[in-house]
């Protein structure tokens, strides 16, 4: 019988404070996950300022007050004691959680109304499920994963079956972004 190691658990502060070293760091319930920094291209990059254009000229319509959109591996602490700390591509926040976040801030506390992953080249299915699998966990209401290759979009709706959506077809925000509607083949534009 062989011996399980415990691993200390990590908080954000400890996160935070590693050097980069070319690999990128998250924390799932206090347990430290890396891999190789991944370099965005500029498909990738595209993508995040098409999809983070349309959620902003969302929001702007919206009445006050309004959430933010932010992008560019927007740090996350989805939740504390054990820690989950992840970097995100593009998200959403809901104005109630805007609200609480001093201006001096790094991190959103708090979980998210919009979670986008945009794949890259690099990406391992297997880092995107566990990255999915902890969203629906933490109770995140609307994630998509963007495959740029595929042009595809695949949709999680809180306790709702994945709806994969193509360029073909509109990609929809109801009911957690009310109004919100681009065709797919904008965001790949």
């Amino acid at each position: 019988m062989s011996a399980v190691l415990e691993m200390p658990l990590m908080t954000t502060e400890q996160l935070l404070a590693m050097p980069r070293n070319g690999m990128e760091h998250w924390l799932v319930e206090g347990q430290l996950r890396e891999r190789p920094m991944t370099i965005r291209n500029r498909v990738h990059s595209r993508i995040m300022v098409r999809s983070s254009y349309f959620l902003e000229s969302w929001r702007t319509g919206q009445p006050e007050p309004r959430g933010l959109v932010l992008c560019g591996e927007a740090g996350c602490r989805l939740s504390r004691n054990p820690d989950t700390t992840v970097g995100i591509d593009v998200v959403y926040i809901a104005a109630n959680l805007a609200i609480q976040e001093a201006e001096d801030t790094t991190l959103i506390e708090g979980i998210p109304t919009l979670v986008i992953e945009i794949l890259s080249p690099s990406d391992v299915i297997e880092d995107i499920k566990e990255k999915i699998d902890f969203y629906q966990k933490f109770r995140v209401p609307l994630i998509w994963v963007i495959d740029p290759h595929d042009r595809t979009i695949t949709t999680y709706r809180l306790d709702a079956e994945p709806e994969l959506v193509n360029i073909r077809q509109e990609l929809s925000g109801e009911p957690f972004l009310p109004g919100f509607r681009v065709a797919a083949a904008e965001i790949f534009a």
